[in-house]
């Protein structure tokens, strides 16, 4: 087989989104890698768990021996995986799943992606691309920790922006909110407790009516969308689910 021209990491490509974005790749010969706690069945995959930083160092090491040695085109990681936890209200949350979350969703992503723009050369398009979501701009009662992470991550692909331009190098880089997407964790939360997370009822009944995306068709949306145009920090698609409180808040 000849030398992969495309280089992709995909953080949570066991299922969901992640799996989708895996499956509708539209670069020829990409050599895809799965960062994730499981094994993918077909795809390389290198252990990553977003809330154990003891996993973090193999997957910066991966970065910096592959991208040093790649001969290719392009090279991107996509930062799709996200720690679902408990929806709950602060103060009555396990504190667990508080720091489990803050560390998951709010520290993990930024230290793999300064990991990735440290290890790019040059010689080669690269991109990054973080996954966010609608609780970055909406107070989802329930979420605040994950709110709070995901806007952290808009704003670190402003500033690292702004920084690759200064600098006039590095990566592109692109924040993605991918809309209301059919997934296993988006039914998990729709059947949460809508005492501690209220959006749930609006989730489910979004689900059962089909209004949620499937998750190669969001990838597609996606890939379609990439690399993002030079001005551009954030891609939008979907919405919040119909008759959420959220939506006016």
């Amino acid at each position: 087989m000849s030398d992969p021209t495309t280089l992709v990491w995909i953080s949570g490509a066991t299922e969901g989104l992640g799996l989708g974005l895996a499956t509708t790749c539209p670069h020829p010969n990409a050599r895809i890698i799965n960062l994730s706690r499981r094994q993918h069945p077909d795809l390389e995959s290198v252990r990553l768990d977003l809330t154990d930083p003891a996993t973090w160092p193999g997957v910066i090491e991966h970065f910096r021996t592959e991208l040093a040695a790649f001969r290719g085109e392009r090279a991107i990681f996509i930062q799709n995986a996200y720690w679902p936890g408990q929806p709950g209200f602060i103060g009555e949350l396990d504190p667990e799943y508080v720091r489990a979350d803050a560390i998951g969703n709010g520290t993990a992503p930024l230290v793999l992606a300064d990991a990735f723009i440290r290890a790019v050369r040059p010689d080669y398009e690269s991109g990054l691309v973080l996954m966010s979501s609608a609780a970055a701009r909406v107070p989802f009662e329930g979420r605040a920790v994950y709110a709070a992470a995901k806007a952290g991550i808009e704003q670190f692909v402003r500033v690292v922006h702004r920084e690759r331009r200064h600098r006039g190098r590095g990566p592109w880089v692109v924040a993605v909110r991918p809309g209301f997407v059919d997934t296993p964790s988006l039914r998990a939360q729709a059947e949460a407790d809508p005492d501690s997370y209220p959006v749930a009822t609006s989730m489910r009944a979004g689900v059962a009516s089909g209004e949620a995306d499937q998750p190669d068709d969001a990838a597609r949306r996606i890939w379609a969308a990439l690399p993002p145009a030079p001005d551009q920090t954030l891609l939008l698609f979907g919405e919040v689910p119909k008759g959420s409180r959220a939506q006016t808040s």
